[in-house]
């Protein structure tokens, strides 16, 4: 979509006005006194902060004390920055024929599209220019182009360099369908996630992942295909946050899945044929494919790599856990909303309010799936406290559902055997949090990573609190 450039320049002078607010208001406080704000302002001053256009800043502390002032005589318009009226300097001509030739060809760079407009027109603008000019319009090559990329047959070349997903529909549990959202070492082809769900959404998917995380450490790369539950926002965020790269393979095109295809063709064939039809819960069904992985799965020599998956994914040692608040801050869920002009938000049927500085801006509401009264307002990503509460009707996210409880355990059988064998090697199960102090690792913490401490659709009780 095409943006007037007098809209731009209006929507980065409020955005650089609502920064300063941000930065300036607490401090612009009148009651309080000369030391408090002198000390608030010292310490904004010595903080880098995120400014307008995403790049740390710091201010010195005459330019705060002169937006506390500016602020104090005028209010909110008064940190709005004055305009500035530039003739430009290239022709109105050759910069739309720029646009042209890259809405032509979008692969273009703008090095070529510049060295096109000399050879043509004896003349052009540096491709810099040309760079800026591309970006306020929208015509990145990116945005013109499919960015996707589809991995052909090829092997990473170390753990945890490429993690490859995907979800299973299982057997009928409890009178519904298990469906298995599992992640797959691309390199050793060790099961590094997995969690049995009732629900194929994002939060499951997620949930999986997280424990994954917790437990193997941070993939480079997780490459997965375009269903609903891996093409959602809130994963995007929570992997953007971890600093891990997300690949989806183009639609009809699934190379690069054939490990993780074939692994749960393994699944159907070795474990699920071995499923009982009376399988009382999904505990049940997740104890039994935990004991069938590590004590079979992991431990049998693949046919492709002469090794087995175990020994192929610890060859670096310890994996490198990722922070409990790092990891808290990816998976919370965010959604954008506009403010109303009563400075309200809806999320879910459920009304907010906040700050009235934010009126018609469109800000990101941070927040835990399990918890809808607790809502952080980000803008531009400064922090404008939390939303307060006026009208709640649902208190988790539509796709925070609980398993209901169900049957007992059934008896001894196949998997029965395999999962006594499990327990009495590994002894019992432990939290996916404590594995972050990997002093001890050794074969037998690998093993029992990915024993469930629960078995629900959303995040068991221990990875919940670990939200708080």
């Amino acid at each position: 979509m095409t943006r007037h450039p007098d809209d731009q320049q209006r929507r980065r002078a409020e955005d650089i006005a609502l920064f300063r607010y941000a930065l300036v208001r607490e401090a612009s406080d009148d009651q309080l006194s000369k030391r408090v704000r002198g000390q608030i302002v010292r310490e904004l001053a010595t903080t880098a902060h995120r400014g307008p256009d995403g790049t740390e800043i710091t201010v010195s502390r005459p330019t705060i004390d002169r937006w506390i002032r500016a602020y104090r005589a005028g209010g909110f318009s008064a940190l709005t920055p004055t305009a500035r009226r530039v003739e430009p300097r290239t022709p109105a001509g050759l910069l739309a024929l720029a646009c042209d030739l890259r809405r032509e060809d979008p692969s273009r760079t703008a090095a070529h599209i510049a060295e096109m407009l000399r050879v043509s027109h004896e003349w052009s603008p540096h491709p810099r220019t040309l760079q800026r000019h591309f970006r306020a319009l929208g015509l990145n090559r990116a945005q013109l182009s499919a960015n996707n990329v589809a991995f052909g047959r090829f092997e990473a070349t170390r753990p945890n360099e490429l993690w490859v997903g995907d979800a299973l529909h299982g057997p009928i549990v409890g009178g519904k369908k298990a469906i298995l959202f599992c992640f797959l070492d691309d390199h050793s082809r060790f099961v590094t996630a997995h969690r049995w769900t009732y629900s194929e959404d994002t939060l499951s998917a997620e949930s999986a992942l997280r424990r994954g995380i917790l437990s193997r450490g941070l993939p480079d790369t997780v490459y997965l295909d375009n269903g609903s539950s891996f093409v959602s926002k809130q994963l995007l965020r929570a992997l953007a946050i971890l600093g891990v790269r997300l690949v989806h393979s183009r639609p009809g095109r699934p190379q690069g899945r054939g490990k993780i295809e074939r692994f749960f063709r393994t699944v159907r064939d070795q474990f699920l044929v071995e499923v009982r039809d009376d399988l009382g819960s999904l505990e049940e069904l997740e104890r039994r494919f935990v004991a069938w992985v590590e004590r079979v799965y992991h431990r049998r020599v693949h046919s492709e790599t002469n090794e087995t998956p175990l020994d192929r994914f610890s060859v670096l040692g310890p994996p490198q856990i990722p922070s409990m608040a790092l990891v808290r801050e990816a998976f919370l869920f965010s959604e954008t909303r506009t403010v109303t002009k009563t400075a309200t938000v809806s999320l879910f049927g459920n009304h907010y309010e906040v700050d009235q500085a934010l009126i018609a801006r469109r800000v990101e509401l941070v927040f835990d799936p399990f918890d809808l009264e607790r809502i952080t307002v980000r803008y531009l990503d400064n922090d404008f406290g939390l939303a307060v509460p006026q009208k709640i009707g649902r208190h988790v996210h539509p796709m925070a559902k609980v398993a209901p409880p169900l049957g007992p355990p059934t008896g001894i059988d196949y998997l029965g055997l395999i999962e006594a064998r499990h327990r009495s090697a590994t002894g019992a199960p432990i939290g996916y949090a404590r594995l972050k102090d990997t002093s001890n690792f050794s074969t037998t913490s690998l093993t029992t990573a990915s024993t469930p401490v629960a078995s629900t659709v959303g995040p068991t009780t221990e990875e919940h609190e670990g939200l708080q």
